[in-house]
C-alpha cells in the first residue's frame, strides 16, 4: 500500500512539475527550497541531504533551473566553497498560480476525513517515518 501511494505521489510531482515546464526531480528542488529558505539562501548540500540525492546532481538541476529563472544561485560570503540558492519572485508567482487547483485536490484527496482524523493519520505517518529512518540506521549497523 505505501509503495501504490508513493506512485501516485510521483504522479501527481510530475504533474505539477510539468505544469512549470520542469522535470519532476527539479521540482523537489523547488519544494524543498520554498520549505526550507528563510530569506538567506540554501545550501546545495542541505537540500542535497533533505531530497537524499548526491550534492552533485543539485548543483547540475539548480544550474538548469538557474537558466529557467526560476531559482539564484550565490555564493556564500562566509565560504566560497558554499553555494545557496533561492527561489525568484518568477517561482513564488507561479507556485502561487497553482496554489488553487492544489488545493481543490488536497481538497478531493482528504475529502471525508474530520480535524481529528487528519491529525491522527500525521501522527502514525510521523511515527512510521521516525521509524524508517532508525530502520535505515539499523540496516546499515548490521551490515
Amino acid at each position: 500500500m505505501v509503495a501504490t501511494i508513493n506512485v501516485h505521489l510521483e504522479e501527481l510531482r510530475y504533474f505539477w512539475a510539468k505544469a512549470l515546464g520542469i522535470s519532476g526531480p527539479q521540482w523537489l528542488i523547488l519544494m524543498a527550497l520554498a520549505d526550507m529558505d528563510q530569506d538567506n539562501g540554501v545550501p546545495v548540500n542541505a537540500v542535497s541531504k533533505k531530497l537524499h540525492v548526491d550534492a552533485s546532481f543539485i548543483t547540475t538541476q539548480s544550474k538548469l533551473l538557474e537558466k529557467k529563472g526560476f531559482l539564484r544561485r550565490r555564493t556564500s560570503t562566509e565560504d566560497a566553497r558554499i553555494v545557496r540558492m533561492s527561489l525568484t519572485d518568477k517561482t513564488y508567482k507561479q507556485l502561487a498560480s497553482l496554489a488553487a487547483q492544489q488545493e481543490a485536490l488536497n481538497d478531493f484527496i482528504f475529502e471525508g476525513f474530520d480535524e481529528k482524523e487528519l491529525g491522527d493519520l500525521n501522527d502514525k505517518l510521523t511515527l512510521l517515518q521516525n521509524r524508517l529512518e532508525k530502520a535505515c540506521l539499523k540496516v546499515i549497523v548490521d551490515t
